[in-house]
């Protein structure tokens, strides 16, 4: 029986031959309980000579099975399988194979599970109730996870807030939120930090370290996650293509988006101003404007913005050396681009032009706060009485007049004004007056 099955694998490129197999003799030793039979080449011993005969078997399906793409140090060390199918799976690891393709959005997976639960994503399917409060996920483990925070004890309870933590490590690092205690030091700024892994993030802005490689151009990034999204870019299939230019894309979202550019559909719409948009979160962006929400602080100072891309810019003046300096005046910037349009102070450059009016500006910002003149677009709007303005200026000199401000005061006799232009006045007139 054993010949018989090493010859159906002779040849094979996952065998090996027969002189390579050791001595599968058989060793019959009588006992004062019966018969035992001893495998010579493991030393395991059986009651029975038809469970020793499937032991070997599967002996030499191991042998016959292991991967080649090891050497002979890695086969000593285990890797090895018990039938073809798992080493023909296994060798995909080598090969790079990804038979199994989602039918959506083209991403190719290595095993047809994998392929499957990510079909999940898809679908919107979440046949995984937890059994405790019914809540579904997509994945099963995903499902264990959460069942694991009914019925393990949370043992730390928050003195503050009531919070529960199942580890003091969790429960430790939760207690800094309230005390404020930031124990984790940039060596090179001194920029502390809650979590140790935040510390460990910024470090990389002074480093510049980018261990994260894309397999398929090579392109670095400073984080893993980064890195995996764009090598989405190479794998996923870019289903809609634009008939105008080809640029294809892999949502049909991202898609649409892009078609109004050759259109000029801008279909989000502010309901205060009118002001239209050709993406969503431009008008969610733009709206906060009338409400004056600034949701997004700078973790160092405090500061509000109304976007996350402003406060992060902001973030980088207090951690980012300032390495260029105008040469006119010595003022130090963080970016290229910051000492450019600084230099334009000196220059008088003025590449922003109106194509209403032809005025010019310095600085592209500048020209899009002008542009409201011709657009009659007003975007402050008072709380108080409803006044529209167009712009910031005046929109904050006329709070004034219900808060009762008045930043403008006079040296001489203490009087105060809302307008600076009033106090100007009136330093005319006290002067004429003295005269």
């Amino acid at each position: 029986m054993v010949e018989r099955l090493f010859e159906s694998k002779e040849g094979s490129h996952g065998g090996e031959s027969f002189s390579q197999i050791p001595n599968l003799s058989l060793n019959k030793r009588t006992f004062s309980g019966g018969k035992l039979w001893e495998s010579s080449v493991c030393g395991k011993v059986l009651s029975h000579h038809s469970s020793l005969n499937r032991h070997i078997i599967s002996y030499i399906r191991h042998k016959l099975s292991k991967c080649q793409e090891y050497g002979e140090k890695t086969h000593s060390a285990g890797i090895s399988f018990s039938c073809q199918r798992s080493f023909q799976i296994h060798g995909r690891t080598h090969t790079g194979d990804k038979p199994y393709k989602c039918k959506e959005c083209g991403k190719a997976f290595r095993y047809y599970q994998s392929a499957q639960r990510h079909e999940k994503a898809h679908t919107g399917e979440k046949p995984y109730k937890c059994k405790e409060c019914g809540k579904p996920f997509i994945y099963r483990h995903s499902a264990r996870a959460h069942e694991r925070n009914h019925i393990v004890q949370k043992r730390y309870e928050c003195k503050q807030c009531g919070k529960t933590y199942i580890s003091s490590v969790g429960f430790q690092a939760h207690e800094r939120t309230h005390t404020g205690e930031k124990p984790y030091e940039c060596q090179k700024c001194g920029k502390v930090f809650v979590y140790h892994n935040s510390a460990k993030r910024h470090e990389k802005t002074h480093t510049r370290e980018k261990p994260y490689k894309c397999r398929e151009c090579g392109k670095a990034f400073s984080y893993h996650y980064t890195a995996q999204k764009h090598e989405k870019n190479h794998t996923a299939q870019k289903h809609y293509e634009c008939k105008l230019c080809g640029k294809t894309y892999m949502s049909r979202l991202g898609f649409k988006a892009h078609e109004s550019i050759h259109t000029g559909d801008k279909p989000f719409e502010c309901q205060k101003c009118g002001k239209a948009f050709r993406y969503y979160y431009s008008a969610q962006r733009h709206e906060r404007i009338h409400t004056g929400e600034k949701p997004y602080k700078c973790r160092e100072c405090g500061k509000a913005f109304y976007c996350c891309s402003s406060a992060k810019r902001h973030e980088g003046i207090h951690t980012a050396t300032k390495q260029y300096e105008c040469k006119e005046c010595g003022k130090m910037y963080v970016s290229l681009l910051g000492l450019r349009t600084h230099e334009r102070t000196h220059t008088g450059e003025k590449p922003y032009e109106c194509k209403q009016c032809g005025k010019a500006f310095s600085n592209s910002s500048y020209i899009h706060i002008h542009q409201r003149i011709h657009t009659g677009e007003k975007p402050y709007e008072c709380k108080e009485c409803g006044k529209l303005f167009s712009f910031r200026t005046g929109f904050r000199v006329h709070i004034r007049m219900h808060t009762g401000e008045k930043p403008y005061k006079c040296e001489d006799c203490g009087n105060a004004f809302i307008w600076r232009t009033s106090l100007q006045y009136h330093m005319r007139k006290v002067n004429s007056i003295n005269v």
